[in-house]
């Protein structure tokens, strides 16, 4: 059975079969001249496939006890410097409170049926878990390995005796009742740098902070006008996902 040709959302087969049209004559022109299609598609960025967003301010999944401990590991993992803001101001703990919230936090898109073994480190949890109960057993287990060494949550310790423990949990060298804290670490971390380089329309990368700093344009899908500009600053101030639907609402 032949299965039966798609289109793009917003994209009329008429559309299709003229491209189509035009594409077969430019092969065959004796000229060999290259054909340039005009007007703009019957469609919009990200229209298909909208970004998940919550219009929600304050924590959605995140107790405040919880968002106080991974903002100081935030803060930590990516501290302010003279090159950007830290993690904590640059929303990265807002980022991941957002995505526990959605379909991330529930795995709702991965697969998550037996059998479950035991991964290797760069494989990460393979445990039956769901991030939103790693993360809420993970700071848990955290915060009473700190009280019962201190008598203290992780955020009221001294910025060295946080680094001093978040290394310990990357090295594996320190264990939580009930959690292992490696792989806690190893989700954290990721998510952290997730936030701090994702789109801001996803809670992190506040005022486009890293793509500033590493001079990248952000969510611009056109660069024809630029492609012959080698070895020069473009002086493109980066776009993001938010300001690209602007432009289609206005």
């Amino acid at each position: 059975m032949r299965k039966r040709a798609k289109t793009l959302p917003g994209v009329t087969r008429r559309q299709v079969l003229t491209w189509s049209t035009l594409g077969v004559a430019a092969t065959v022109s004796s000229a060999a001249n290259a054909v340039s299609l005009k007007g703009t598609p019957g469609w919009s960025p990200f229209a298909d496939n909208p970004p998940e967003t919550f219009t929600n301010t304050g924590w959605l999944f995140f107790t405040d006890t919880e968002a106080r401990t991974i903002e100081a590991i935030v803060d930590r993992l990516i501290p302010a410097d003279e090159l950007s803001m830290g993690g904590k101001e640059a929303g990265c703990a807002v980022f991941i409170d957002r995505q526990l919230q959605g379909f991330y936090g529930t795995f709702e898109r991965v697969y998550m049926q037996g059998p479950f073994h035991e991964g290797t480190v760069q494989q990460g949890d393979q445990s039956p878990l769901v991030p939103q109960q790693r993360y809420r057993q993970g700071i848990a287990a955290l915060n009473r390995y700190v009280q019962k060494v201190s008598q203290k949550d992780f955020a009221d310790l001294t910025p060295k005796q946080q680094d001093d423990l978040l290394v310990a949990m990357e090295g594996g060298k320190v264990h939580f009742e009930g959690f292992d804290a490696q792989s806690f670490f190893i989700e954290v971390l990721n998510n952290t740098m997730e936030g701090f380089f994702a789109d801001p329309i996803y809670g992190g990368n506040k005022e486009m902070t890293s793509w500033k700093m590493l001079g990248f344009p952000g969510a611009r899908y056109d660069y024809r006008g630029y492609i012959a500009r080698h070895n020069e600053d473009l002086k493109l101030e980066p776009l993001s996902i938010g300001q690209w639907q602007q432009k289609d609402n206005s």
